[in-house]
C-alpha cells in the first residue's frame, strides 16, 4: 500500500532512528530498560501471568509493572489483548521521543510497519474459549490470527493518525529486522516517517503449550541458569513478551526539522534456510554478509555483534560458525542481552536493534549475562559478567533468526 506516495518522491537517502520505545522484562520505558541492562539485570522470573504450577517449565520474562488501565484508554481494555496494549504504550514513547506530532505531518506521509508471531495466541485463546463457552459464530483460530496481526498495527495507525504506506510481517524471531527492513523500503518510496519495529506476547496457555510441544524450551527452575547462550550447559530458551517500536525517518527529513538521531539503519537483508531433506544448512552467514555489503561496511568495521543466541547447543554452535567464519574466531566482541528478558519472538529482535543504536550512544557494549564464558565449540569473543567501556562503538550487527528458516541482519551505524 502507497497510497499518497507520488512516484517522483522516492528517495534514496539514509533511515535513521529518532525515537525509541521499549516494554520489556527488566524495564518498561526506554531509559529505564537500558539502565537495568547495563546493570546485567535479569527479567525472568516465575510465570505469573496464568497458573502454570502444572507444566513443567514456570520461567517466563513478563514486562513487570505494566497496569493496562494506567496506560490504554478504557475503551480500547476489552478490543485488545497484552500485545497490543504494550504495543501502543511503545509506540507512544517513541513518537514522543522522536518529538513528532503526527498531526503536523503531511497526510499519509507517515505509516506503520511492524511484526508478529506469538501474539495473536492470547486473542485466538480468548475467541476458542468464547466458542467452548457459548457455542455460535465466531472466528476460526486461523482467522483470529490474520485479524489480531492487522488490529496490532491498526490500532497504532488509528490512535496516532499514521494514515500512510503501512504492513505486517510474520517471521517469527526475525520479524522485528525485517519490520525495519520493509520500513526502511517505504521511506525510499516517499514516507516520511514510518513506526516500526514489534512487540509480542504469547504468554497464555495455549501459547505455552506451543512452546512445549515445540521441545526446546528451558525446563530449569533457576532463573539464573535457565537460559544460558552459548554455554556449554544451554538447556534451551526461555520465552518472554515485549520488544520495541522505533521511529525511523528519512534522513533529509529528520534533519530538516532539527531531530535527534540515535543512528542510521545502514544494511539489511533476510535469507531463507532451505528445506532439511535438500541440504545447504543454515543461511544466516549469507544474510550477514548482505547485511554488511547493503551497508558498505567490511567485517573488520565491526564492532559488535547482538547474537540471536538460540540458548540450544546445536543453534548456538551453528552461530558460532558463522560469526567465526566471518570475523576469525573470537575476532569482534559478541553480546546477547536477550539472556536478561528471554526470546521475545518477533520482538526480541528490534529490542537487539534498539540495544544497538544505545550501544552505539553510548560507547558501550552490554553484557551476556548466566553465561559465565563460552563453551569450547563457540570460539568467540563474548561479552559477560559486566559492560564493555573500554571500547569504540560505531558500527553494530544484529542477526535474528525466526523459526521455520527465517535469517535475518541489520547493520547500525553511528
Amino acid at each position: 500500500m502507497t497510497t499518497g506516495i507520488s512516484p517522483t518522491s522516492v528517495r534514496t537517502g539514509a533511515a535513521v532512528v529518532t525515537g525509541i520505545g521499549v516494554a520489556a522484562p527488566n524495564g518498561l520505558g526506554a531509559e529505564a530498560w537500558w539502565a537495568a541492562v547495563l546493570r546485567g539485570e535479569s527479567g525472568i522470573r516465575r510465570l505469573t501471568r496464568f497458573d502454570a504450577s502444572g507444566y513443567p517449565a514456570r520461567l517466563a520474562g513478563e514486562v513487570p509493572g505494566f497496569v493496562a488501565e494506567d496506560h490504554v484508554p478504557s475503551r480500547l481494555l476489552s478490543q485488545t489483548d497484552q500485545v497490543t496494549r504494550l504495543s501502543l504504550v511503545a509506540a507512544e514513547e517513541a513518537l514522543r521521543d522522536a518529538g513528532v506530532d503526527p498531526a503536523e505531518l503531511p497526510e499519509y506521509a507517515a505509516g506503520v510497519v511492524t511484526a508478529s508471531s506469538a501474539g495473536g495466541f492470547e486473542f485466538g485463546q480468548r475467541e476458542l474459549q468464547a466458542l467452548w463457552s457459548k457455542g455460535g459464530q465466531h472466528v476460526s483460530a486461523y482467522q483470529s490470527f490474520a485479524w489480531f496481526y492487522a488490529v496490532n498495527t491498526g490500532q497504532i495507525s488509528i490512535r496516532h493518525g499514521l494514515r500512510g504506506a503501512s504492513g505486517v510481517l510474520v517471521t517469527e524471531q526475525a520479524g522485528g529486522l525485517d519490520a525495519v527492513g520493509q520500513a526502511r523500503r517505504q521511506l525510499r518510496k516517499g514516507s516520511s516517517l514510518v513506526v516500526t519495529g514489534a512487540v509480542d506476547s504469547g504468554l497464555c496457555p495455549w501459547g505455552w503449550t506451543a512452546h512445549l510441544a515445540e521441545g526446546r524450551i528451558s525446563l530449569s527452575d533457576d532463573p539464573g541458569r535457565a537460559f544460558l547462550p552459548f554455554s556449554a550447559d544451554a538447556c534451551g530458551y526461555v520465552p518472554g513478551e515485549g520488544g520495541a517500536l522505533l521511529v525511523l525517518e528519512d534522513a533529509e527529513a529528520a534533519h530538516t526539522r532539527d531531530a535527534r538521531v540515535y543512528g542510521k539503519v545502514a544494511g539489511y537483508a533476510s535469507t531463507f534456510d532451505p528445506a532439511p531433506a535438500a541440504g545447504g544448512g543454515s543461511r544466516l552467514g549469507a544474510a550477514a554478509e548482505l547485511a554488511l555489503a547493503d551497508a558498505g561496511v567490511r567485517p573488520d568495521q565491526v564492532d559488535v555483534v547482538f547474537a540471536d543466541a538460540a540458548g540450544e547447543r546445536a543453534a548456538d554452535r551453528a552461530e558460532a560458525e558463522v560469526l567465526a567464519e566471518l570475523f576469525g574466531e573470537r575476532g569482534v566482541p559478541v553480546t546477547a542481552p536477550k539472556s536478561m528478558t528471554g526470546r521475545l519472538a518477533a520482538g526480541g529482535s528490534s529490542l537487539d536493534l534498539a540495544a544497538a543504536l544505545f550501544s552505539v550512544r553510548d560507547q558501550v557494549i552490554p553484557p551476556t549475562v548466566g553465561t559465565v564464558r563460552p563453551a569450547d565449540d563457540c570460539p568467540l569473543d563474548l561479552v559477560t559478567g559486566a559492560p564493555r567501556r573500554d571500547v569504540e562503538v560505531r558500527t553494530a550487527l544484529v542477526l535474528a533468526r525466526g523459526r521455520g528458516g527465517f535469517n535475518s541482519a541489520a547493520v547500525v551505524r553511528s
